[in-house]
């Protein structure tokens, strides 16, 4: 760096929930920090030549290191593809000046720490989900910062912040918008409203199991906005059941809704606690169980209700969804319990984090010189 403008590279791409992460943090630091260069690193794969140029960053393409979980022969292609990532990585690094290198896991996240590490700049991780993966494990090694969304992700004295999530969830007014958003959907305005969800591509087991419940929900009152995925049709008709393919508003979902059905992924509980939504969070069965534990927290407090899969029948949904919402106070106690086990500012706690390292970085530089390899 030629001057004191700091140079932040941040490392997430790949899914949504690790592209979100380092938008928010990438906007934060400019919120702190107006002048700042913020780089984000990517690959072709996935969502990043979508995401990330669309919220204004300049995206830097570097070859993708999938670690595979079993051994095959992806397996044994791994050195080549790590040793040629870092190599791309490394000339990024150099050509934006970079100062500090923030990585959220996965597979552009792995490259960035091994460069970085190799060119003595300061490293930052967060982990989003409660069990850190390979990339964030590694990572940590060489970190002089080191957070995590919730306690237990298996990263030693991580410091627990949350998730890093735009404004526009954590500054969202449910109660300010919800007229909007009913009227944006087409929901009636005062009757209890079950927004149902399963990501970008729906869930299978939530719609099959919400369409069950519908005649039992329609039959207490309640509406249904359903985002089903952009696959899967809608297999059941009511009045009160509004079918979308996917949500483009996911604030004014958020803001129409008292109750929630969905997943457990860790940037849907972040943002479902967060804007105060209690919710029926329905972990995916498969994996380490991951997704339990990410819902966990939250339960705990209060803020939600979890149903595993094997138990998820239509029966069960429309008898937790309605006795919930018939108790007003039991619903709003519900509310408040998940907001408090939010993270609203997370994004700027990260974004803190990632500019004193850069400070810090450069105090070492100045005393001892930076190794450009």
């Amino acid at each position: 760096m030629t001057d004191d403008t700091p140079s932040v590279v941040v490392a997430g791409g790949g899914s949504a929930g690790h592209v979100e992460p380092a938008l928010a943090t990438a906007d934060a630091v400019r919120r702190l920090r107006p002048d700042a260069r913020v780089t984000a690193l990517g690959t072709e794969r996935g969502l990043d030549t979508r995401l990330i140029p669309a919220r204004g960053y300049p995206l830097e393409l570097i070859p993708p290191v999938p670690l595979p979980r079993k051994p095959n022969l992806d397996l044994a292609k791994l050195p080549y593809r790590v040793v040629r990532s870092v190599h791309r990585t490394r000339t990024v690094l150099r050509d934006v000046g970079a100062d500090v290198v923030v990585g959220f896991g996965g597979y552009v996240a792995l490259p960035a720490y091994l460069a970085a590490a190799s060119l003595r700049l300061p490293i930052v991780v967060h982990e989003a989900n409660a069990r850190a993966g390979v990339a964030n494990k590694v990572g940590a090694r060489f970190a002089g910062d080191v957070l995590a969304a919730v306690p237990g992700s298996g990263l030693r004295g991580a410091e627990v912040i949350g998730i890093p999530l735009r404004r526009q969830i954590t500054e969202l007014d449910r109660a300010g918008l919800r007229a909007e958003a009913r009227e944006h959907f087409g929901l009636d305005p005062q009757a209890p409203v079950l927004l149902v969800f399963g990501g970008s591509q729906g869930a299978r087991s939530l719609n099959e199991a919400v369409s069950a419940a519908v005649p039992a929900l329609t039959a207490a009152g309640v509406w249904v906005l359903h985002a089903h995925g952009p696959k899967n049709a809608p297999t059941v008709e009511a009045p009160s059941y509004v079918p979308v393919p996917y949500l483009e508003r996911m604030d004014l979902a958020y803001a129409a809704a008292d109750v929630a059905l969905c997943r457990a992924g860790a940037m849907t509980v972040a943002e479902v606690s967060t804007v105060g939504l209690p919710a029926v969070y329905v972990p995916l069965p498969h994996g380490n169980g991951e997704q339990e534990l990410n819902a966990r927290p939250v339960v705990d407090a209060g803020g939600g209700m979890l149903v595993h899969e094997a138990d998820l029948t239509g029966e069960r949904v429309a008898s937790l969804v309605t006795d919930l919402v018939a108790d007003t106070g039991r619903l709003a106690a519900t509310a408040a319990a998940a907001r408090r086990s939010g993270h609203a500012g997370a994004d700027e706690t990260l974004a803190r984090t990632v500019l004193a390292a850069v400070h810090r970085g450069e105090r070492r530089a100045g005393v001892t010189g930076r190794d450009a390899g």
